[in-house]
């Protein structure tokens, strides 16, 4: 015959009970770790959260997550009104609220009436005045505009 009979092996020796406990020992602190570092943090951030959007009252001035800053105006069980300009309104939820800002972030922030750029126009991106040149032609009775526009948009 090609196949030779199988025997059964010897049992093998019992473990005592302080083995099994010393291989258990590394998964357990594994475990420790995993808590105090990923879940107690990450509880303790969503604690604050909740505190924070539970708190929030008119005339806060907030970050939602979508990055738009605003004044609240007005706040309801499940949302606010935040004022991004000066007459434009939106409703958030108030679980879009992501950061509360300290009194007087938006007026430390918004750009001065001189800082509006006009698209497209370098020169006064730079802060240097704009200069239109026009030369005659002694020949022709024409006017022809140099100046140039290297504006890339």
């Amino acid at each position: 015959m090609l196949i030779s009979d199988a025997f059964a092996q010897a049992a093998a020796p019992a473990q005592s009970d302080g083995g099994s406990l010393m291989s258990l020992l590394p998964l357990i602190g594994i475990f420790v770790i995993f808590y105090l570092l990923l879940i107690r943090p990450q509880s303790k951030r969503a604690k604050e959260q909740k505190l924070m959007i539970e708190a929030l009252q008119r005339g806060d001035e907030v970050i939602t997550s979508g990055g738009e800053l605003g004044l609240i105006t007005n706040v309801s069980e499940s949302y606010v009104i935040l004022e991004i300009a000066p007459t434009v309104e939106v409703t958030v939820a108030k679980t879009a609220i992501q950061t509360l800002l300290p009194k007087g972030t938006l007026k430390s922030i918004a750009p001065s009436k001189g800082a509006k750029l006009r698209k497209g126009n370098k020169s006064q991106a730079n802060n240097e005045p704009k200069e239109d040149k026009k030369e005659t032609d002694d020949t022709s009775d024409s006017s022809v505009d140099i100046s140039k526009n290297n504006d890339k948009t």
